[in-house]
């Protein structure tokens, strides 16, 4: 990731995962590391059968909307439940990609910052390489998906009174 100056900034990212995840967050999270990644774990720390992946994916995304990390990568079951409890969160914007060319493509022209992985999807290695693609992609800002952008942000500010109006504002 860049600054405005183009010096290099060190990137941090938010990770948890319920049980069904926490065997890849794992194998991920030391990978992640040695990326030179800082990572911020919000759990599980173990497997737990009773805990909810609703509570691990709010966290990552509280933890991207209140800038503590630049993006966030939530590890459960499909990816399903935790896009969906992720995006409850305003700022955040979380998608399912179990193929590159959306987890580049999310971040590039719909500004995801929340990465949703299915552990019962996706393999190690090849979550290794939806992960580079998400992080690796940056939002272009073009006019178009900035504009496209700012209606879903007004969406989210003022609910569905924007869908009166497909022209927005």
């Amino acid at each position: 990731m860049k600054q405005k100056n183009n010096s290099e900034i060190k990137l941090i990212v938010a990770v948890g995962a319920d049980h069904a995840g926490y065997p890849l967050k794992k194998d991920l999270q030391e990978w992640l590391k040695g990326q030179d990644i800082d990572v911020i774990d919000v759990g599980a720390h173990s497997i737990d059968p009773l805990d909810d992946y609703p509570d691990f994916a709010a966290k990552v995304a509280v933890s991207v909307a209140n800038n503590e990390a630049q993006r966030g990568i939530v590890f459960c079951g499909s990816g399903v439940g935790a896009s969906i409890a992720a995006n409850k969160i305003p700022g955040v914007r979380a998608s399912i990609c179990h193929d590159l060319y959306s987890a580049a493509q999310g971040v590039e022209h719909d500004d995801l910052n929340v990465l949703c992985l299915g552990a019962r999807i996706v393999d190690s290695e090849f979550a290794k390489e939806l992960i580079q693609a998400f992080l690796s992609a940056e939002f272009t800002a073009e006019e178009r998906h900035a504009r496209r952008v700012g209606k879903i942000i007004e969406l989210e500010k003022n609910g569905p009174q924007i869908v009166n109006n497909p022209q927005g504002g």
